[in-house]
Parts: C-alpha cells; sequence; structure tokens
C-alpha cells in the first residue's frame, strides 16, 4: 500500500485498507488516522469538533493522573493537581487502601480510581468498591483481568459505582462483547487506532446505554489536541498526558485546572513548536 498514491479525500477507504494490512501496530494507524484528520480538517477550514457539529463548551472537564508511589510522594502530586475538580487514582497493589486515605488527608475531591487488573478476587474486589463509594470514588476501571468477563459481569451488577472497561476494550467489535459486564468504556485513541474508530466507538457504546471516558497514553499534544475532538461527546475525559512530559514538541489543545481549551484553528489544532 503506497499512502502517497492514496486519494486522502477517501478517508473511509484509506484507513480501511491501512487497517487490513496488518494486525496489530494501533498506535502507527492512529499517527495516520490523526495526520488524514489534520489535513482534511485544514482543507475544509474548521476544527474536527465543529465538523462533528460539536461545542467546546460541552466537554467535561479532565481529571489528573496520581500513580502508585510512596505517602509521601502522593501528598506532594496531589497538591500538585490543585485545581483539577476530580483525581484519577491508580491501585492494584496491597496499599489500595492507604493510598486513598493518604490522599483524603490531603483533598476532598472526588476520586476515580484504575486498577488496571490488578485485583484478582471479585469478592475483595466488591468490598474494595463498597469501601471506595464511601470514600467518595466514582468509579473504578478495569478492577480484574481482563479476560474475566463474568466476574466483571457479578461485579458490575453488585457494585455501588460503576465498573469501567479499559484493557477489556480495544476497538469497536470488543464493545458488543463487553456489554453487560461493565457499565462504560474508556476510549483511547492510540488504543483503537485514531479518531475515525474513537468516534464510532463513542457512538456505539452510547446506543447500547453504557458511559464513556476518553482517555489517553502519555503522550504529546497532537495525540491530546486530536482526543479533545472528541470531547463533547463523552461523559468523562482523562486526558493530561501532555501535562506528564516535560519535552512537548507541539502546542495545541490544553488542559487547565481541567478545563479542555480547544482552540479554533482547522484540523486538529495542532502545530510544531520551532526548536530553541
Amino acid at each position: 500500500m503506497n499512502l502517497t498514491e492514496a486519494d486522502p479525500f477517501r478517508l473511509e477507504k484509506l484507513l480501511g485498507d491501512l487497517d487490513r494490512l496488518a494486525q496489530g501496530n494501533h498506535a502507527a494507524k492512529a499517527a495516520v488516522d490523526i495526520a488524514l484528520h489534520d489535513w482534511l480538517g485544514k482543507k475544509m477550514g474548521f476544527p474536527w469538533y465543529r465538523i462533528w457539529g460539536l461545542g467546546p463548551e460541552d466537554a467535561p472537564r479532565s481529571s489528573m493522573t496520581i500513580g502508585i508511589d510512596t505517602a509521601e510522594n502522593l501528598r506532594a502530586r496531589v497538591k500538585e493537581a490543585e485545581g483539577f475538580p476530580v483525581l484519577k487514582v491508580k491501585l492494584g497493589t496491597e496499599r489500595d487502601r492507604e493510598t486513598i486515605q493518604t490522599i483524603r488527608e490531603v483533598t476532598d475531591v472526588p476520586l476515580r480510581v484504575d486498577v488496571n487488573q490488578g485485583w484478582k478476587d471479585r469478592e475483595e474486589a466488591l468490598r474494595m468498591a463498597e469501601w471506595l463509594a464511601a470514600n467518595r470514588v466514582e468509579l473504578i476501571e478495569q478492577p480484574l483481568p481482563k479476560d474475566r468477563l463474568d466476574d466483571h459481569a457479578w461485579l458490575n451488577e453488585r457494585s455501588p459505582i460503576p465498573i469501567i472497561a479499559d484493557e477489556s476494550v480495544v476497538r469497536l467489535g470488543d464493545i458488543r462483547t463487553v456489554h453487560g459486564a461493565f457499565a462504560g468504556i474508556n476510549v483511547k485513541l492510540m488504543k483503537c487506532t485514531g479518531m475515525r474508530e474513537a468516534y464510532r466507538m463513542i457512538l456505539l457504546a452510547h446506543g447500547l446505554g453504557m458511559k464513556v471516558m476518553l482517555g489517553c497514553m502519555t503522550e504529546t499534544s497532537c495525540g491530546i489536541s486530536a482526543a479533545a475532538q472528541l470531547a463533547p461527546m463523552v461523559d468523562w475525559t482523562d486526558l493530561d498526558g501532555a501535562l506528564l512530559i516535560a519535552n512537548d514538541p507541539f502546542r495545541g489543545a490544553t488542559v487547565r485546572n481541567g478545563e479542555i481549551m480547544l482552540p479554533e484553528t482547522a484540523g486538529i489544532g495542532v502545530r510544531r513548536i520551532a526548536k530553541q
């Protein structure tokens, strides 16, 4: 497949052919997808959120991630995140309750937790869900191993707070498989192959009555700006990836105290920062 000879206006065919060319390579496919969307948006003269008929004022405020760390570092990270309306806390160790208690010594803002498949027993997961709900935790992301859908369904039915899929959902075809096992899904452009697939995933999940979080990896403002175009469509956002790096070579959509600032710039609203 020669991308230099392909018609970029035939976005569906081009990206479909690229997807069938090789299995996996999701981030590489996302790079092509984002570049094409940026080019097409610039040709049309509008940012993609406008093309999709979305309003930036409808984008939910983003969380800020607090990683697994020592109690001292946890307190410092929480203080650095002051101003964010919600924190996303990484769990999945034997110190999970201690982590939440340490954070609660510093702040009373709502929390969301991401277990990254770290819990193994569904009964213990339910006890943790009940304890977390009493500590102002709004949701639990991927508590159990990704292939244990029956256990997730059991937990989701009994949990006082929503159970959200991350590793269990990668592409559009996974959503119907996990429907009923989770209350919602986490969509990430680098995981799902880009803006085209993410847009479809959001529509399908909402059509099935599921909630949607728009997430990210640790990535530059290029990826965050592309994801932010979809932010007004979703229920929760976690787009702090560019805030976690010191050498971001792009400027585009920004996150200030959780508020997603979408520029009116055509395409995905990003530009390269000139080297000093």
